[in-house]
């Protein structure tokens, strides 16, 4: 049998930012611990800084311990492209995964797997968040297209998302393997020490709005919810713990007009690693009130942190969160989001869904996804043979 030895991880990494830094230097982590030899092989620009709308691509926490990451790539310099893609190629190994988030990303890797590729010996695996993008621009389906013919086969972390691979790459393996958990932001804390930490009052019950705030996000319905007056008789307030990427303004003439300042707690600055924790450990229910979705990595963190959830019913959300089980699914209005919150409150579901939360985090290992990706790799290798 052909041997997997050597895997390369192209995707952001430290001192890049966000969810998928994290969750790759993870993955890294755990295909180490299965005895791979692993390279996260990052970027050293994603973005000009005009198409970035936070305030800084970079982060300052330390760098995760035992990966070892290589800064090479420049998104916007073809040149680059090739000088990466001809390096990959001579240094041979035999695997790359490839995250694939944007389809702006698409023309970038597709150079790079193309001459990557061609010595004969590497094969390619897209780890796919997105193929069809949540905020459309021009080019997307080209871009695509594009990145769909550089690789062998697909890894979906969502049943949407695999739909939308096999309308670009219908003849291509993929295989379904929902998104791990992020369990690298620490162990839970306690509600009260998270509160003394975030210096919040102990006596309202708290909702969670976690993450960069986008439009498809839902925040305004979220605010539109919050002023329900049937909530009213509940002293509860919501955390808005992330950073604008969207119309700042906007939310903040939605919430004067709404007259709710009092019933929200804004933390919209960049959430840095070490702090995270306390957010969901205040938290009773984390809501994710989204207009469209393929699958979330804030779901995995409340799966980590045991907290409950509401998301509405939209891309692969509902195939994370069974309703009534580990939390609610709910249709994209603010009415259904406020009864959700309502139902949770009056008849205080929190121990059910913990024990639903608790119980069905089993399914969002790190070893059910190395393993599809190494089960994936030789599949590809066999086929070849044969």
């Amino acid at each position: 049998m052909t041997r997997l030895q050597r895997i390369y991880l192209l995707s952001p990494a430290h001192p890049l930012r966000g969810g998928i830094a994290s969750s790759s230097e993870r993955l890294a982590q755990e295909l180490s611990l299965q005895g791979y030899q692993v390279t996260v092989i990052s970027y050293s620009l994603q973005y000009p800084d005009f198409l970035f709308p936070g305030k800084t691509q970079y982060t300052s926490d330390p760098a995760p311990e035992g990966v070892q990451i290589r800064t090479l790539i420049n998104a916007v310099n073809p040149l680059n492209w090739w000088q990466v893609g001809r390096l990959l190629a001579l240094e041979k190994p035999d695997l790359i995964v490839v995250r694939y988030w944007l389809p702006l990303m698409g023309p970038c890797l597709g150079t790079i797997l193309r001459l990557a590729r061609r010595n004969g010996h590497t094969r390619a695996i897209a780890l796919a968040d997105n193929i069809i993008p949540h905020e459309k621009r021009p080019g997307d389906t080209l871009f695509t297209s594009y990145f769909c013919g550089a690789v062998d086969a697909f890894i979906a972390m969502s049943q949407t998302v695999a739909n939308d691979i096999a309308y670009f790459a219908p003849q291509k393996p993929t295989r379904y393997i929902p998104h791990p958990l992020y369990d690298n932001y620490g162990d839970k804390v306690a509600r009260t020490e998270a509160l003394q930490h975030l210096q919040l009052d102990a006596q309202p019950r708290y909702l969670l709005f976690f993450g960069f705030i986008r439009d498809y996000k839902g925040l305004d319905l979220l605010f539109d919810a919050m002023a329900d007056p049937r909530l009213a008789a509940f002293n509860i307030k919501l955390i808005i713990a992330g950073e604008f990427y969207g119309n700042e303004e906007a939310y903040k003439q939605q919430i004067d007009r709404l007259g709710i300042r009092d019933k929200l707690v804004m933390r919209t600055d960049f959430i840095p690693h070490e702090t995270v924790r306390y957010y969901f450990g205040a938290a009773d229910l984390v809501v994710q009130p989204y207009k469209s979705a393929t699958q979330s990595g804030i779901s995995q963190l409340a799966y980590h942190f045991d907290k409950p959830m509401v998301v509405t019913r939209v891309g692969g959300l509902p195939e994370i969160v069974p309703h009534g089980e580990a939390g609610y699914v709910v249709d994209t209005s603010a009415a259904a989001i406020a009864d959700a919150i309502l139902d949770f409150y009056q008849h205080q579901r929190g121990p059910q869904l913990t024990q639903g939360v608790q119980k069905g985090k089993q399914r969002f290992s790190w070893d059910n996804m190395a393993k599809g990706i190494s089960d994936l790799y030789f599949m590809l290798t066999s086929t070849k043979k044969r």
